[in-house]
């Protein structure tokens, strides 16, 4: 786990090591181990490497690392099988100086091509520079759970782990106006229509399961998708035991994987079932003594999770570390989470999060198992039910009153004419959807007129196939979880400390998305698949408990604190005065104790106006 950083271009005098050092001296917090830095012979590619050591400490395993007297490589992440690819490469030949995963990457790379990238089972971002054909190939895992920005403009491409690499290189840091409107109006982080958008104009991300060619002497640069899922029509699945079987027999090999590790390892624990299916998994390899676990807890808030957390921790035997943030913490910690974000984010619990990471660094854990991904995969948010019930709406209504007597009634409430609607003229529902969203967009009164003028048609996007599946991808690959998995790697390297996410894995994926709805909604249960699997493992009020809390710090109560109001206030002032459309984005005529936005709406003014200063 590191910080990258690289110039590619065909202007010698763009590159020198005094650049390249200001772009990784930036990345410091991602690799606190180790900094080196190259420059090509030819003079025409600078690489610069923050390391974060964590397989094969020594020497060998630094970076830029070179290949055959032709390859250089910068690389952030972890390749998990990499023993079982170093295998495979040395009975086709292939030798090797280290025990570096890096290394195996090199060697695939020559060996393979860009077909390397199947072979891979990670979490990845890296660069690979081939000074006899002077091209430049850099790829990025399938999920997105390890950065790669990019400028490219005037002969050159400039490329880093986070935004702040670039804006050293002197790329101009110019917020991108519609992406703005897009967060302020709807809360949106990523632009599903455009999977490599940033928030900053003239810088772009490689987006996950992709990779690209920068071709130096004809200034070209292409992207490649080198992996997808796609949904079937029909199950593939036939029988309910073997399904169960297959899926713990996946989820028992990813976390074997990324369990391989030369540093300390632990894991985050909320009073969830992801995180606790990951530490029993964990508990059943290494035992309990030798894991740490790392919580965030709110004492006296309705939706704290102390005792569910430390139940998990009593059953599992594992030792549990907490912190309590609060307004105070908030306060102190928010203008350094903005920092490291570089973009907007949704929520305080962000803020939370970067002090587990904080708590983990404290206590000399460098990595950290996580359950992050199978709300995606498996179904895990109350919001995925009404898409199962339009599903069944349309194919089997017998079976669909029984899963609405099954849920909670709260949640069964919501079907009402509206979504019996929706599952008869599912594309009318989504007409209708998208011209609300615009409504809204078009009468936040807070909004100066002339910037709703410019941005205030919908960019509000949907799955494109309709049905429980069709949302699990589109809120896994387009549109959701990119987004926390950014939260977590930025959050996460602050510290230098590293996540790894048991759930990510492709074949696991591969393998859910084959099943139909039913093993993942069923009697009312979400992630019923993960249930079955896990109820020998846990105790059973938390394998079969309807209540899902999620990740939630008292928010509404921090807004009050009168720092955290001081906070806002800026903000505001802020985006009332920013030239950024050479006019503001608030009315001037509003003044902020007047504001008639809601309290989500003053939370976007906060994070904007922070990151616009």
């Amino acid at each position: 786990m590191c910080g990258i950083s690289g110039i590619i271009t065909s202007r010698a005098e763009l590159v020198s090591e005094q650049r390249v050092m200001r772009m990784t001296e930036v990345l410091a917090h991602r690799g606190p181990d180790g900094e080196r830095y190259w420059i090509s012979p030819g003079g025409h590619a600078g690489f610069g490497h923050r390391r974060l050591s964590v397989i094969d400490l020594s020497d060998q395993g630094a970076q830029p690392m070179h290949y055959l007297n032709r390859y250089t490589i910068v690389f952030n992440g972890e390749i998990y099988n990499y023993p079982e690819i170093k295998n495979k490469l040395q009975q086709s030949g292939s030798t090797f100086q280290s025990q570096s995963d890096t290394e195996v990457i090199l060697a695939a790379y020559a060996t393979w091509g860009t077909d390397c990238l199947e072979q891979f089972d990670g979490m990845f971002a890296f660069a690979i520079w081939d000074e006899v054909e002077q091209k430049l190939f850099a790829a990025r895992d399938r999920f997105g759970e390890k950065p790669f920005y990019y400028f490219t403009g005037d002969q050159q491409f400039v490329f880093a782990s986070e935004m702040k690499g670039l804006w050293a290189a002197g790329v101009e840091r110019q917020m991108d106006e519609a992406m703005l409107f897009n967060y302020l109006t709807l809360g949106y982080i990523q632009d599903p229509g455009d999977r490599g958008a940033t928030f900053y104009k003239g810088i772009r991300k490689l987006p996950a399961r992709c990779y690209l060619i920068y071709d130096r002497r004809a200034d070209q640069l292409s992207e490649h998708s080198y992996w997808d899922i796609d949904l079937p029509t029909e199950s593939r699945v036939t029988d309910e035991a073997e399904a169960i079987r297959q899926f713990r027999g996946l989820l028992s090999l990813s976390v074997e994987r990324r369990l391989r590790s030369d540093v300390p390892l632990g894991t985050s624990l909320s009073g969830g079932l992801d995180s606790a299916s990951v530490i029993a998994c964990i508990r059943n390899r290494v035992g309990p003594d030798r894991l740490h676990t790392f919580s965030a807890i709110f004492p006296g808030f309705t939706r704290d999770e102390s005792a569910a957390i430390g139940g998990i921790a009593g059953h599992l035997g594992v030792l549990n570390h907490s912190v309590s943030p609060d307004a105070a913490m908030f306060a102190d910690d928010f203008e350094r989470v903005c920092y490291h974000q570089e973009e907007p984010f949704q929520s305080a619990s962000v803020v939370a999060q970067y002090g587990v990471f904080r708590l983990a660094k404290e206590h000399g854990v460098t990595v950290l198992l996580d359950g992050q991904g199978a709300d995606e995969l498996i179904g895990g948010y109350s919001k995925y039910f009404p898409w199962y019930w339009r599903e069944l709406y349309r194919g089997n209504r017998q079976l669909l009153r029984h899963e609405l007597q099954a849920t909670q009634p709260a949640v069964a409430a919501q079907w009402g004419w509206k979504q019996q609607l929706a599952g008869q003229l599912p594309h009318f529902a989504d007409i209708w959807l998208i011209r609300q969203r615009g409504r809204q967009q078009r009468h936040l009164p807070d909004l100066a007129a002339s910037f709703v003028e410019s941005f205030g048609q919908s960019h509000y996007a949907l799955p494109l196939e309709h049905s429980l599946n069709g949302v699990l991808y589109y809120n896994t690959f387009l549109n959701g979880l990119e987004e926390l998995l950014q939260y977590a790697d930025r959050n996460s390297m602050a510290h230098g400390r590293e996540v790894r996410l048991p759930f990510l894995f492709h074949e696991l994926a591969v393998f859910l998305f084959s099943l139909p709805a039913g093993y993942k909604i069923r009697d009312g249960y979400l992630k019923w698949i993960l249930r079955k699997a896990m109820e020998d493992q846990l105790p059973a009020d938390r394998v079969w408990s309807k209540t899902k809390i999620g990740f939630e710090p008292p928010q509404a109560a921090w807004m009050g604190n009168l720092k955290v109001m001081e906070l806002i206030q800026e903000g505001r002032r802020v985006l009332v005065n920013k030239g950024v459309l050479k006019r503001g984005v608030l009315d001037k005529k509003i003044q902020p104790q007047d504001s008639h936005a809601a309290e989500n709406f003053d939370w976007r003014y906060l994070v904007a106006g922070s990151l616009l200063r």
